[in-house]
Order: structure tokens, then C-alpha cells, then sequence
């Protein structure tokens, strides 16, 4: 897994179906105990709703898994909000629905596309971004080789972090773990071994 898709900036959605009110909330969570911590804050902040349900997808693959009903019918709520996570193939995610009952019984299947509706309302409005798996290198090269090396970075997509310019030129940039390699023979090659490049710690990067 070199990439995963997660949430960036929370995003809200809010449905009304024969009066009851589904208001759902998309986050990123890095553990189970965030995502716990979150719907916590929900039901807090929502503490006279009927229903907080909610579904989280934990782990760069995705390892774990929970959703919950709470209270509604089996597998009408949590699986649903959850189906919306896998989905969009969103990880580190959690997205909790609540529930103003309106008085009127919506069947398995009214309560089925609520949540589904109002959770896919909410990743809709949220800010995704896709996180991959890299190093950050700085490489420092002359004035000459500079053109060269941003040339490189260009047809592979690579936009520099930052560039210092000093004595010499330092160019900072995240490079995806399989283009490493490629990256720095190109580079080595292209500026006759003169600019060194310093290989940071692999890291998850956006």
C-alpha cells in the first residue's frame, strides 16, 4: 500500500426524511481511541437525539473496521454509513449520523437510504486528499544544474516543497517510495554526479 485516500477537512451533511433529522459528520481519525473520542463528542453535543450511529475504518489497509446501530434496527444504520467509507476507499475515517426521530417509522428501507444518504452528504462536503507512502529529499546543486533537475521533478508530477537559494540552490521535494530510486539515478546522471541529495524517512505525505 503506497497510497490511501482519507479525509483532510471534516465535511457535514444534513437530511430530512418524513420529519426525523440525520445530521452526519465525516472526520479523520488516526486510531480507534480518536474515532471513539469523536463520537463521544457527538453524543455530547447531540445528547437529546434519539440515535448517534456511526462506522470508522482505521489503519492504512483499512485493519479495522466497527460500526454501530445504536439502537436502530440490525445493520440499518453502522453498515450503511460504513459501505459509504469503503466506498469512497477512504481509511483513517470515522463518520457518525444522528437521529432526531420526527415521530413517523421509516421501515428497514427508508432508514437504510437515510444514512446512506445523509453519510455520503457529508464525505461529499468533506476535503479528500490522497496520502502516499514517500521521502522527502533535499538535494543541493548549483545554478547551472538547477533547470535539469526541476525538468525532472516536472515529468513526474513532483512539485518542490520548498527551494532556498543561497551560495547554492537547495530543493526540497516528497517523492513516492517506488519513484525513488528512479529520482535519483536521473538526477545523478543529469548533473554529473554534482548535486547531492540527502534521502529523508519514509513517511506519509499529502
Amino acid at each position: 500500500m503506497t497510497e490511501h485516500k482519507t479525509i483532510l477537512k471534516p465535511g457535514t451533511g444534513e437530511i430530512e426524511e418524513k420529519r426525523s433529522r440525520f445530521i452526519a459528520v465525516a472526520v479523520h481519525c488516526e486510531s480507534e481511541e480518536e474515532a471513539l473520542t469523536f463520537v463521544d463528542s457527538i453524543r455530547k453535543k447531540h445528547y437529546d437525539a434519539r440515535h448517534n450511529c456511526f462506522a470508522y475504518i482505521i489503519g492504512e489497509k483499512g485493519e479495522l473496521e466497527r460500526a454501530s446501530d445504536d439502537g436502530e434496527p440490525q445493520k440499518t444504520a453502522g453498515q450503511p454509513i460504513l459501505s459509504v467509507l469503503r466506498g469512497e476507499e477512504l481509511k483513517n475515517v470515522c463518520c457518525v449520523v444522528t437521529r432526531y426521530f420526527g415521530g413517523t417509522l421509516l421501515g428497514t428501507g427508508g432508514l437504510v437510504r437515510a444514512y446512506t444518504d445523509s453519510a455520503r452528504l457529508a464525505v461529499q462536503n468533506a476535503e479528500i486528499v490522497t496520502n502516499r507512502l514517500g521521502r522527502v529529499l533535499t538535494i543541493r546543486t548549483n545554478y547551472t544544474d538547477m533547470g535539469k533537475i526541476q525538468y525532472i521533478l516536472a515529468q513526474q508530477e513532483l512539485e518542490p516543497a520548498d527551494i532556498a537559494y543561497t551560495d547554492s540552490v537547495l530543493i526540497t521535494v516528497c517523492v513516492p517510495e517506488e519513484l525513488l530510486q528512479t529520482i535519483q539515478s536521473k538526477i545523478t546522471e543529469a548533473t554529473a554526479a554534482n548535486a547531492v541529495i540527502e534521502v529523508g524517512d519514509l513517511m506519509l505525505y499529502h
